[in-house]
């Protein structure tokens, strides 16, 4: 059955992305016949995007940040005030096809599902920008870049390690269960993965859709508008953050060790020295993590949880066989 919807946008410099792509957002609600809100909250913009919003579009919900605070407290606000069954989380540099939702509504028919996103393609329409994830281990780091996605298209068991933050269709009861976004990794970067792999934990599921498709101008919306070294220590600083979070047992015990000799210490030695405040900023925020983890082991508790990383690489896996998959 179709639910009802509120797709939130968060917004930074982006009049043009919203004038190029909202139309496109309305077209598809509108080919779906639901019941929608659509919440924009603009980050403190310097340009004309509150005032476009304001006499184009006033019928969308529009949230001002009184300063510029990244996107998972900006998106937070969204879900906060979101009034449906379902959160749409979209970057405002997303052009959705017309029928994108009819493809997801069956994944909520499931108690357990946490949300799904669709296939994201790049704007030339060619390439395969991002698919399911697999979870895995490389060392000591969780890694989740592997692509695949399943031939059968009428399989709707398709599991993701994570939803992209781009374009994630969520259940809007488990993700204000979950408190949202950790802001702890403002001001951009990481926030998506911690989200679905404590959804994970806490036995819902993520799924990928192969039939609803969208098209994604990469990095329209940050990187063209902040310094190139600026981006690369906050990546690496949330990295750090996000096994620091998720990391138990002999991995996080030895992690820390495994950081300074095999991360710090080469890239000082290699000239990298924007690492150092990458990795200062990650210790400043060591009493923020530890109430991270803490939080995410409560609701572990209160829901009777004992699901692990491990347990989630596991269930992806076994999902996999017996199944036409290909894997970019």
């Amino acid at each position: 059955m179709k639910k009802s919807l509120s797709i939130i946008i968060p917004n930074y410099n982006g009049k043009h992305l919203l004038e190029k792509y909202l139309p496109f957002v309305f077209e598809a609600v509108k080919f779906s016949n639901i019941d929608f809100e659509l919440i924009v909250i603009d980050d403190a913009s310097k340009d004309e995007s509150v005032s476009f919003l304001q006499n184009k579009y006033p019928e969308i919900k529009l949230i001002v940040n009184s300063m510029n605070r990244g996107f998972s407290y900006t998106c937070n606000r969204g879900i906060e005030v979101a009034k449906n069954d379902l959160i749409f989380l979209l970057n405002s540099d997303v052009e959705l096809t017309p029928n994108y939702f009819e493809h997801q509504w069956q994944y909520f028919d499931k108690e357990d599902t946490f949300g799904v996103m669709g296939r994201i393609m790049n704007v030339d329409r060619l390439r395969i920008e991002d698919a399911a994830r697999l979870l895995l281990y490389k060392g000591f780091r969780i890694k989740v870049n592997k692509f695949y996605y399943n031939l059968d298209l009428q399989d709707t068991t398709t599991y993701t390690a994570y939803l992209s933050g781009a374009n994630a269709l969520v259940c809007a009861k488990k993700v204000k269960e979950l408190g949202g976004f950790d802001e702890i990794y403002s001001p951009f970067s990481g926030e998506d993965v911690d989200l679905s792999l404590r959804a994970w934990q806490l036995g819902w599921k993520c799924y990928f859709d192969y039939s609803s498709v969208c098209y994604h101008q990469v990095s329209a919306s940050t990187k063209t508008q902040i310094k190139n070294n600026f981006i690369k220590r906050i990546y690496y600083r949330n990295r750090i953050v996000l096994l620091s979070i998720h990391l138990n047992g002999l991995r996080l015990f030895f992690y820390p060790v495994i950081q300074i000799f095999f991360e710090l210490f080469p890239k000082i030695l290699v000239g990298k020295f924007w690492f150092v405040k990458s990795y200062t900023n990650y210790l400043a925020l060591s009493h923020e993590i530890k109430k991270s983890r803490s939080l995410l082991a409560k609701l572990k508790n209160k829901y009777h949880s004992t699901i692990s990383l491990e347990d989630i690489m596991q269930i992806i896996n076994d999902s996999l066989k017996g199944k036409n998959i290909r894997k970019l």
